[in-house]
């Protein structure tokens, strides 16, 4: 099902390159990749009025989410063939187009089935953006230089996540949940006519095959181990055979698909070349960038759903408590680069994973009775602490990479990425869910006088449970951020800079 990369010349043309043309093109993706990226939590604070609308549980109404990250997480594998097949704007009009038609289709659709592949579809386009942004940037952004813009990309990557739910809050607080991309797509389509004029292209593409075998592996093994992590909340007395077999076919997959990566990139042939995990210095960031972006996509995810059902916030205060957290990640997101470039990621890394560790204690002690206002500090603090962290790991990951591998670099960070996304989304529900029913069935919340207050009860020793869960897991973040030190520059890395 593949064939050996053309030993041919690349063909295709890269266009006259400019410090000007540079930054266009580096805004333009910029900008794009916001409005896209931005679709990952949008969904977050409407869980609970979809729930109501559609007549779906919570850990039903959570694959709106974790269906899209789960999507990336088995398409962005294949953007490394995609980046080095195909030149930089027809990846990109490809890319907007999809997300553009995902968009539609959940503006108009009439059920949940149909709002779900609507999000798989913008998904699908959402995970050609990032590693397209990522390899540009690389390529055309010398080393000293690029944890400044790595700053910018922060920004799309961190909090255009962040500010998703606020985004959200504001539109249901005025318009129903269609708006949600009623809004969305006219800017789409704008970015997408823009880009079609204004992207060049900078890369040089070469004739290579595709593995389909590979595709089909990656789409079993994270498929498989997300679906059973989501699995586990809904087992109830169904047993918990389905997530269990679920897991076992996904790791069995994962690791059929690492020997077979391993043996084609032998003639640079991989789908996900696993030789970039070979480089000094790429594993242990990306480890600790996956247990960043667990522990912020569980917090999205659960969050609103404490504030509103616990609490008895309204979407629109939901959305607007958690706003100067993402306003935050991004006024920092710039100055975190620049003392990258100076200082390296050590001095960021170490108290950024603390603070996230400690919020995260925090928060497993929240109750039917804790204060907003404690919960408005701890997602401020929590932004913080991403903030220190998400620059520094992206540019220490791919940073001393050789340019070969550029593309496939960014492959992984982003599967990395979005396969730790979905399943912290899915792991902080599923501890909800299964924290909820222990409560109420344990008779912790026989004390309630209304049934309402019972569920609030419930709901709050769910949400302690997952926070719990995920400040233990923190602890490790600590550890492997003290671990990354800053890359040496690779051979063949790229003289011109963009300022």
């Amino acid at each position: 099902m593949t064939q050996a990369v053309d030993s041919a010349p690349r063909t295709g043309s890269v266009e006259e390159s400019s410090p000007a043309g540079n930054r266009l093109v580096i805004g333009l993706l910029l900008v794009s990749a916001f409005v896209v990226i931005l679709n990952e939590t949008i969904m977050g604070v409407a869980l609970p009025r979809l729930m109501d609308d559609l007549g779906i549980s919570a850990a039903t109404g959570q694959w709106l989410t974790t269906g899209f990250l789960l999507t990336m997480a088995v398409v962005i594998p294949i953007t490394g063939y995609l980046l080095q097949r195909f030149n930089t704007r027809p990846v990109f009009v490809w890319a907007m187009s999809l997300f553009s038609v995902g968009t539609l289709i959940a503006l108009l659709a009439p059920g949940f089935t149909m709002l779900l592949i609507g999000r798989i579809v913008q998904a699908s386009g959402t995970a050609i953006m990032m590693p397209l942004l990522m390899t540009t940037v690389l390529t055309l952004i010398e080393p000293s230089h690029r944890g400044r813009v790595m700053g910018n990309i922060s920004i799309v990557i961190s909090v255009a996540p962040a500010i998703g739910p606020t985004i959200s809050g504001l539109i249901l607080n005025a318009f129903s949940w269609r708006w949600l991309f009623g809004f969305v797509l006219p800017i789409a389509l704008a970015a997408l006519v823009l880009g079609m004029v204004k992207v060049r292209n900078v890369s040089t593409p070469r004739k290579s095959a595709i593995d389909v075998f590979s595709v089909v592996l990656s789409a079993f093994a994270f498929g498989g181990i997300v679906y059973g992590l989501s699995s586990i909340g809904e087992a109830g007395d169904t047993g918990y055979g389905v997530p269990i077999g679920a897991l076992v076919v996904g790791f069995v997959a994962l690791a059929v698909f690492i020997v077979r990566q391993t043996r084609l990139q032998r003639r640079d042939a991989a789908l996900l070349d696993l030789r970039t995990f070979s480089t000094k210095g790429f594993t242990i960031p990306i480890v600790a960038m996956a247990i960043s972006f667990m522990a912020m996509f569980g917090t999205l995810i659960l969050l609103p759903i404490y504030l509103e059902r616990v609490l008895g916030l309204e979407v629109l205060q939901v959305g607007l408590l958690l706003l100067p957290g993402g306003l935050l990640m991004g006024l920092l997101s710039p100055i975190v680069g620049r003392l990258y470039d100076r200082y390296g990621p050590r001095m960021l890394l170490i108290p950024g994973s603390i603070i996230i560790s400690a919020v995260l204690w925090a928060l497993s002690t929240v109750t039917a009775d804790t204060s907003v206002t404690f919960v408005l500090v701890a997602h401020i603090v929590l932004s913080l602490g991403l903030a220190l962290t998400f620059t520094p790991l992206f540019t220490a990951a791919l940073g001393g990479l050789p340019p070969r591998l550029y593309s496939h670099g960014s492959a992984v960070l982003g599967t990395a990425q979005q396969l730790a996304g979905a399943a912290g989304t899915a792991l902080f529900v599923t501890l909800l869910t299964l924290g909820a029913t222990a409560a109420a069935t344990n008779g912790d919340v026989a004390g309630a006088a209304t049934a309402a207050e019972a569920t609030a009860r419930a709901t709050a020793s769910g949400v302690h449970s997952a926070f719990l869960v995920g400040a233990v897991i923190s602890m490790l973040g600590i550890i492997a951020s003290a671990m990354v030190r800053k890359p040496a520059t690779p051979e063949g890395a790229p003289a011109p800079a963009v300022h």
